[in-house]
């Protein structure tokens, strides 16, 4: 398997000089741009530099990477835009900045929830593949279908990662309709969360609402849901993760696996684990985003006590009485 990955920034290069070591099995690097609003939290509020500074830190790092020969993915995957989601001078400025990438870096791809987007891009760039991001939740042939015109491939909604049968109705659609389907393997996100949307909203105007006198703060529907200790079963059956160990299962339906590493405090960790042992000793949790390892905390969840098993064209994850493991140290 291939894998998507995330770039972040971080104040050493371990992070970079993995992906390097391990490029052979990287699709492409998918990352923002500028003050683009996008799917999760800046990256140019890392590692105390000024904006401007890591705007040229990031620039840098990702012409190391192309030079080494790793494809990019671009990402304007906000949910929301807010003022900017029609206006002429926000489409010019995506053009500039698709065009500059394309210029200094090369660029293979765009991931993005907007259609308009989407249509922009097909109709200025021909040779970019378009693509409709995870956060646009499809999970059906009908889903697919009604943006055929403005996407080239599809990440597949994340509550049907383990569901083959799913799979493999979208998989042919997309065969028979010259489109490419894709999976997130690491989503620690709740299954049909109540409040996915409004969680991805508030990311998309983060900038905005972080100034504000703000008279609540928001972490996830499932940090709270989890903390109670009834809950904690959803794990297993309230996740849609993969684990290492199980990426052989998907092998010739997907070209590549996007694995979330952008705000991950392990993201060289989550490379070993998924690309050079292909399994994982420790909590598994710490492999994904969110991470919510600290929730159980004196208790992990180890990955090598869950069970798994393909049932009835489902992978089913099982042991979790056993994989609750305490620290004794």
């Amino acid at each position: 398997m291939k894998y998507s990955v995330g770039y972040q920034m971080r104040e050493d290069s371990s992070f970079l000089e993995s992906i390097i070591a391990n490029k052979e099995h990287i699709h492409e690097i998918y990352f923002s741009w500028g003050d683009f609003a996008n799917g999760r939290n800046s990256q140019l509020r890392q590692c105390g530099l000024t904006p401007w500074e890591a705007q040229i830190k990031q620039e840098a790092e990702l012409r190391w990477l192309a030079d080494e020969g790793l494809k990019f993915n671009l990402l304007f995957n906000a949910t929301c835009y807010g003022k900017d989601s029609q206006s002429k001078a926000f489409f010019r400025k995506i053009g500039e900045t698709v065009t500059y990438i394309q210029e200094k870096m090369g660029l293979a791809s765009i991931t993005t929830t907007s259609p308009l987007i989407a249509k922009f891009i097909k109709e200025n760039f021909e040779d970019l593949d378009v693509r409709a991001s995870v956060n646009m939740s499809i999970g059906t042939v009908e889903g697919m279908d009604y943006v055929a015109e403005y996407f080239d491939s599809y990440y597949l909604k994340r509550e049907f990662n383990r569901d083959f049968e799913k799979i493999a109705e979208l998989k042919k659609w997309c065969d028979e309709n010259g489109k490419v389907l894709y999976g997130l393997a690491n989503s620690g996100c709740l299954n049909n969360c109540s409040a996915h949307v409004f969680h991805d909203n508030l990311v998309s105007h983060e900038s905005e609402i972080a100034p504000m006198d703000n008279g609540y703060a928001f972490e996830g529907i499932c940090r709270k849901y989890l903390k109670k200790e009834e809950n904690a079963h959803a794990l297993l059956d309230y996740t849609s993760y993969i684990r290492p160990e199980d990426v052989h299962l998907y092998e010739g339906i997907f070209p590549a696996m996007k694995l979330a590493t952008r705000v991950s405090l392990h993201p060289v960790r989550i490379l070993k684990a998924y690309i050079e042992n292909q399994s994982y000793t420790g909590s598994v949790l710490d492999l994904l985003e969110p991470n919510h390892t600290g929730l159980f905390y004196p208790y992990l969840l180890e990955n090598r006590e869950i069970k798994s098993e393909v049932k009835d064209g489902k992978l089913i994850y099982s042991n979790l009485e056993n994989a609750f493991v305490e620290l004794t140290y």
